[in-house]
């Protein structure tokens, strides 16, 4: 995913130089756009790769089953998280992403248009395309958020990289590959075999 202030979005001209939640609902474009502090990020207009998909259906399966019955919900892409600062009116609001796969756990954040507020955890996983978008800006803006939890999967290389927040900071587990049990913090009680996860996924 590359930065880019995308060429039919010249009017309005956006406040303070940059773009809102406001502006993003009167948006129609084949790609995929988010804001993150203002600017706007766009994917390929083309679908994921396949393994992409495989990875993201059937972990949002996994959680889900094990959500069943509780509180905590998962979502999958798409779906428009907002990061509100101060005011949760829609003008004021300049981070909104969609990541592939997201849990809240208070269903007060939850409404008829995604999840206002930060998710207790979120996935991301890597296409050829959006790496540096997941690494730096994503990874900046879910920990200035208060996003308890956040995942890195890398399909093709099989492996993931976890960031918990511990006292504001993002604290990383290190790279995690096949033969490693993943447990959540954010998700208490939700454990991943890597192995088992990834062994019928090519």
């Amino acid at each position: 995913m590359e930065e880019n202030k995308l060429d039919t979005v010249n009017e309005p001209q956006a406040e303070y130089g940059m773009y809102s939640y406001a502006d993003y609902l009167t948006w129609q474009f084949e790609e995929v756009v988010e804001l993150i502090r203002g600017k706007i990020f766009k994917k390929a207009a083309a679908a994921p790769k396949r393994i992409h998909q495989r990875v993201s259906v059937k972990l949002v399966s996994k959680f889900y089953h094990f959500l069943e019955g509780q509180k905590c919900q998962v979502y999958d892409a798409p779906f428009d998280v907002r990061f509100p600062k101060g005011s949760k009116e829609d003008h004021k609001i300049h981070d909104v992403v969609q990541p592939d796969i997201c849990v809240i756990c208070n269903p007060e954040k939850l409404d008829d248009r995604g999840c206002l507020g930060a998710p207790d955890l979120i996935v991301e996983i890597l296409s050829p395309g959006n790496s540096k978008t997941e690494l730096k800006h994503k990874y900046s803006l879910y920990k200035s958020q208060g996003v308890r939890e956040y995942w890195i999967i890398h399909p093709e290389n099989q492996d993931l990289l976890i960031y918990t927040l511990v006292d504001g900071k993002y604290v990383t587990t290190g790279l995690l590959t096949s033969g490693d049990v993943v447990e959540s913090t954010a998700v208490e009680g939700f454990r991943l075999d890597l192995e088992e996860f990834f062994k019928d996924i090519e």
